[in-house]
């Protein structure tokens, strides 16, 4: 084969893959000319499930978009001397006079853009800049987005301004600026319940939770958490995020039941993909904390899924630690991955299970000896002091852990006779948790479900046809029956 024969092929692949990135951006760009469409009747019939399909797309959109399809895109749809077309021009790097000359038969009569379209746009820019981490810029943008949208009350607006204050503080979070817009946070979310911005009001209190939680400002967020209500309408991703907020505040209270019911609700409202990992990691390693202080062991089959098997070895070796009741091992793990569970902010729950190991180890040793000194379970329990011991083993005793005496004279402890289970009362309350959770899961399902908008007014028009067909069919009945009186009286 020949240098020319090279060359030619070479060109000829760089023009297929000229024409494969022009096929692709134009299948990007019918892609948003079909959701300014689907804007259009959103608006048009008031429906917000047109809004809802728009925002589903922006994913898929997300992964092929680039600087010259949106600078396309806004072209297209705002008219020539636009300011808001100057400016998300300049945002994209993009000069808005180069393209206006040969554009200006395509955008001289284009009608006002309509604010969905407007903002629609606006959060795809603050995506690419999120996306190519030009964080700077994406406040400046997210800055103007705001405060058009405070400027603007329309319901067909919600879900896209929910979606840009998410973006919003994304932006302010990566540069660790969140304290900045606290205020702002705060004023719109009394806006949106005022409102009954439901979709707003579920994104901006988790907004404002993760704000609180960045500063570990914990007091305040279970303030707002009880001043305010949160949405039963709200998509499962936003409850997923605010049940998980509540098992934090309530992990932190020493509420570990409450704790462990909302992180189990987050669990099961989450996506079950590869694309929410991140989020099921977090839920997972408080969930096992809160059930250690519980005084439960984790099912083993948590640490085997693909998604969560790497990042739970730390806590895998904490679990084993509490289950075997070894407090030198528990100690040694705290030392090695204690940098590890101070970024997942879980080192001070964990602080708390030591007293929960030291009651594991008691409770094995109650088991396996029927009478054992205190100076025997201060050495198997590496404790300081028979003293120690003894008012450990005392307070277990108290907690119930135990069912056990202590010789404070001869100093050991003696165990009881174990007692029959199913002679007391734990069996019911078992059953009684189980059907409560049940019952919970049944209520859950029922809020989640959804229906079209205003389909009952359909209805009503329908069984009003039915009633307005019947009033005729009587009135042609009792005719009838008035036409054949007069023919027997005239018989």
């Amino acid at each position: 084969m020949s240098v020319q024969d090279v060359e030619m092929d070479t060109v000829d692949e760089v023009v297929d893959a000229q024409k494969k990135a022009a096929e692709a951006d134009a299948l990007v760009l019918a892609d948003l000319k079909q959701n300014f469409v689907l804007l259009e009747r959103a608006v048009a019939t008031f429906e917000s499930r047109f809004i809802t399909r728009v925002l589903r797309t922006a994913a898929s959109i997300r992964k092929r978009l680039n600087a010259e399809i949106l600078s396309q895109a806004i072209r297209d749809v705002y008219p020539r001397d636009a300011v808001d077309k100057r400016r998300l021009l300049k945002f994209l790097g993009k000069d808005s006079g180069v393209m206006d000359v040969d554009s200006d038969d395509t955008t001289k009569d284009n009608p006002q853009v309509l604010p969905e379209i407007d903002l629609y746009l606006h959060l795809l820019v603050m995506i690419y800049l999120l996306d190519k981490q030009d964080y700077y810029q994406g406040i400046l943008l997210s800055n103007e987005t705001i405060h058009k949208i405070q400027n603007l009350n329309r319901r067909t607006l919600d879900q896209l301004s929910a979606r840009i204050y998410f973006y919003y503080a994304r932006f302010y979070e990566l540069t660790e600026k969140l304290a900045e817009i606290r205020p702002v946070l705060l004023a719109a979310q009394r806006t949106a319940t005022l409102r009954h911005d439901n979709d707003s009001q579920a994104t901006l209190l988790n907004l404002l939770l993760r704000n609180y939680f960045y500063y570990n400002l914990y007091d305040q967020a279970d303030k707002l958490v009880s001043k305010t209500t949160f949405p039963d309408t709200a998509g499962n991703n936003q409850q997923a995020r605010y049940m998980y907020y509540l098992g934090r505040i309530k992990a932190i209270q020493l509420d570990y039941t409450a704790s462990h019911m909302h992180l189990n609700q987050a669990i099961r409202k989450a996506p079950q993909n590869t694309t929410t990992a991140g989020f099921q990691q977090a839920v997972y390693k408080l969930s096992i904390i809160v059930q250690l202080l519980m005084g439960d062991i984790p099912e083993r089959s948590i640490f085997r899924q693909p998604v969560l098997k790497k990042p739970l070895v730390p806590y895998l070796h904490i679990v084993q630690a509490v289950r075997i009741g070894d407090l030198s091992t528990f100690q040694e793990t705290l030392a090695k991955y204690g940098d590890v569970f101070r970024k997942d902010k879980t080192f001070t729950l964990i602080l708390r299970l030591r007293h929960n190991v030291i009651k594991t180890g008691i409770r094995m040793i109650s088991l396996s000896y029927s009478r054992i000194s205190l100076r025997d379970i201060c050495l198997k329990l590496h404790l300081d002091s028979e003293k120690d011991a003894e008012y450990i083993v005392a307070k277990a005793i108290r907690d119930g852990v135990i069912d056990a005496i202590i010789d404070h004279e001869k100093g050991f402890m003696k165990s009881k006779e174990n007692v029959d289970i199913y002679s007391t009362n734990e069996p019911q309350s078992a059953f009684n948790a189980r059907i409560t959770f049940c019952l919970n899961l049944h209520n859950d399902s029922v809020k989640a479900m959804r229906f079209p908008l205003n389909a009952h007014r359909k209805e009503l028009a329908s069984a009003e046809a039915l009633r307005e067909r019947e009033r005729e069919l009587a009135k042609e009945i009792a005719e009838n029956d008035m036409d054949d009186d007069d023919e027997v009286a005239d018989f």
